[in-house]
């Protein structure tokens, strides 16, 4: 190899190379410090607000504030539903940690079910680790002192104060004030965001109509905290607005004689105050305690509660319905008198059998032959045929026209939610559940409250309320009054204007003269009415539960209990000054003038006389079931939460005792409206 030729550096070219790399160096710098001096602005001035409020969120928490739940209270100020301070245990899991580190030893310091703990699981995987999750409701104040000495063993855990609801009269007052209960994921998603701190909810009743009013506004409170999230201090608070207070119409010691009136008889009844629509009573038999729902019922409890044949969760009033009988026979008089079809003066001759023209088949009367029966005779002695032959000349169009006008086939606008609509009979409806024709026979059927119809209770008493009161079909109403806080003034709920019935007050008279007449001499109700110091207007009716076959028909004492007939009442009194009125249904009651009447009649004498009525004997062979009952709730320490509203002290509770410990499982809300239910037509069985 020959030797290596030498490279002259030049000089030059490397020193423009390095000028030439330094300046893009040096350019790459200066746009990285503009870059960064700008984005130091842009932190400092433009996002200033953001972050300082970032900032102070890491300082200070927001602590919701649950308000009191407004109170509920008769027309004479007792307490129907209030609230008592109690304690519930919640978890932050994310400062907690894993189950398996705190669980075991918490468990041996606080009874907690099985359910607690699903519930518990089931509530953390849903939700973020550093949203509170209640653990266990109702905290005993033995288990409260033991927990507080261990307390600074359970990072996260901690005990809150709260109040609980609870129902003095739960069973007595069950279908009317209903319940609230533990929120689900249903309910948080209708509450949204600013609900997440409630705990319970409405389900039933008038806690489920008035829950918006009833609940409040959630507050919050502003708390320091350190860096490792320990509260310090208070630093602001936005306040809670409590809950509006209801007054109810109803008075709590009508409501007490109504159910001892039935003994231990099922059904259902409602007492009204003709003049406004305010409901002074109403019962739905057999009633449940309302307080086993509170936290969450046991699932033996609630399997007692749906084994129960007479179906105690189930509201009669509301939810029901069946054919009325002859209880709508003043309505459909009147019906006739306004059609132009009927004078009260006119008469029809009753052979005691009906026959539709070209047919054979007859309708028969409850006790034969009438004879010459006029308006007023065809409702004191409930006379078949006149209504029967009625029917059949007005039509089923007109039949149906007037019928929803008297308020049937519609809801009666009563606060209580899912109230049933009910059915009256039409070849519409019919068309709708079957392709078979309206047939002749069905308006015969209807014109005695038989068949298709399907009324409930609530618009049997609006409609006896609308001839008591000279024909306004007020609107049942339970609460009254509110108060939205505790120094402002109750105010009166107002109702809508009532629409007419008629405007013929001498139809309506002659009406309510056969009603005064079913009352006396030769009346259904006479024996009712025997000794009574005050005059009364009613109408007795029967359902039957069964047809007759072919001509022989059944007395209803003499069937099994489950076929026997509903019996049914309505009425007023004082007849001649109407202040109360009534409508009575009692499941497989036999007859509504020996079952039905003689209920009505104690609830006019503990209205009207002030007269309670003596506790029932009844058969063993029919006696309820036991039912389950929640123990009482006990004032365990001051809530941290601003009470609403001073608790009155004259509603002592009256809840008996149970066991102490109740695995706690949520239940549905409501039952299913019975809307759909079609009666089997009458075969012109005697009706009452």
């Amino acid at each position: 190899m020959g030797p290596r030729r030498r490279v002259l550096k030049n000089t030059a070219a490397e020193a423009n190379q390095f000028r030439l790399r330094s300046a893009i160096a040096f350019i790459c710098v200066l746009v990285a410090l503009v870059g960064l001096g700008f984005w130091y602005f842009r932190l400092q001035v433009w996002q200033h607000a953001d972050y300082a409020t970032r900032s102070e969120a890491n300082r200070v928490k927001l602590r919701p504030v649950v308000p009191g739940r407004g109170l509920i209270l008769d027309r004479k100020g007792r307490v129907l539903a209030d609230n008592v301070p109690a304690y519930r245990i919640e978890v932050t899991p994310f400062e907690a940690g894993k189950t398996d580190t705190w669980l075991p030893a918490l468990s041996k310091i606080v009874a907690l079910s099985p359910e607690d703990i699903a519930r518990f699981e089931d509530e953390r995987r849903a939700t973020r680790g550093f949203k509170p999750i209640t653990l266990k409701l109702r905290v005993t104040e033995e288990e409260v002192a033991r927990f507080a000495v261990d307390r600074w063993r359970f990072p996260g855990v901690d005990l809150v104060p709260y109040l609980n609801r609870r129902y003095p009269y739960g069973e007595l007052l069950s279908h009317v004030i209903g319940y609230v209960a533990r929120v689900d994921a249903e309910d948080l998603k209708q509450l949204g965001e600013g609900g997440a701190a409630l705990t319970h909810i409405g389900k039933t009743g008038l806690e489920r109509y008035y829950e918006e009013a009833l609940r409040g506004k959630v507050g919050y409170e502003q708390i320091e905290t350190n860096v490792d999230g320990r509260p310090m201090r208070q630093v602001g608070h936005v306040p809670a607005t409590p809950g509006a207070d209801l007054r109810l119409s109803i008075d709590l010691d009508l409501q007490q004689a109504m159910v001892t009136a039935f003994g231990d008889m099922d059904g259902s009844a409602v007492a009204m105050d003709p003049r406004t629509g305010e409901v002074l009573g109403m019962v739905s038999l057999p009633g449940y305690d309302t307080n086993l729902f509170v936290n969450g019922i046991s699932n033996a409890d609630y399997r007692a509660l749906m084994d129960n044949p007479s179906r105690p969760l189930f509201n009669r009033n509301v939810l029901g319905g069946g054919p009325p009988g002859s209880t709508v026979k003043p309505l459909i008089a009147l019906a006739g008198l306004d059609s132009g079809l009927r004078r009260p003066e006119d008469k029809v001759f009753s052979t005691g059998t009906f026959y539709i023209p070209g047919q054979r088949r007859g309708w028969r009367d409850a006790h034969g032959g009438a004879g010459w029966t006029d308006l007023r005779k065809s409702i004191a002695a409930s006379v078949n045929f006149y209504y029967y032959k009625l029917a059949y000349d007005m039509g089923i169009e007109r039949f149906d026209q007037y019928m929803r006008k008297y308020g049937f086939g519609d809801r009666t606008g009563i606060d209580l939610s899912g109230e049933n609509k009910g059915v009256v009979p039409s070849p519409e409806w019919k068309r709708t559940r079957s392709k078979e024709p309206w047939y002749a026979g069905e308006t015969v059927n209807a014109g005695i409250g038989q068949g298709y119809w399907i009324a409930t209770v609530l618009q049997l008493v609006r409609g006896t309320a609308a001839i008591a009161n000279g024909g306004d079909l007020v609107r049942p109403h339970l609460v009254a009054e509110r108060r939205d806080g505790y120094d402002t003034p109750w105010m009166p709920v107002t109702q809508p204007t009532p629409p007419r019935i008629t405007d013929n007050a001498s139809n309506l008279r002659a009406v309510q003269e056969g009603m005064m007449a079913t009352m006396g001499p030769g009346g259904t109700g006479r024996a009712m009415a025997a000794g009574a110091p005050y005059l009364m207007a009613g109408k007795t009716g029967t359902a039957q539960k069964i047809s007759r076959k072919g001509s022989q028909s059944f007395d209803p004492h003499s069937l099994p209990y489950h076929l026997r007939h509903q019996a049914l009442f309505v009425g007023y009194a004082p007849a001649d000054n109407p202040t109360i009125v009534v409508a009575i249904s009692v499941e497989h009651g036999g007859f509504g003038g020996s079952t039905a009447a003689p209920i009505a009649r104690k609830i006019f004498d503990a209205w009207l006389l002030g007269k309670m009525p003596e506790p029932i004997p009844t058969d063993p062979k029919y006696t309820r079931p036991p039912q389950p009952h929640a123990e009482p709730v006990i004032a365990q320490a001051e809530p941290t939460t601003p009470v609403a509203t001073t608790l009155p002290t004259s509603a002592a509770a009256v809840v008996p005792a149970a066991p102490a410990s109740r695995p706690a499982t949520t239940v549905p809300a409501q039952a299913t409206p019975r809307s759909d239910a079609t009666p089997p037509p009458s075969n012109g069985e005697p009706t009452r």
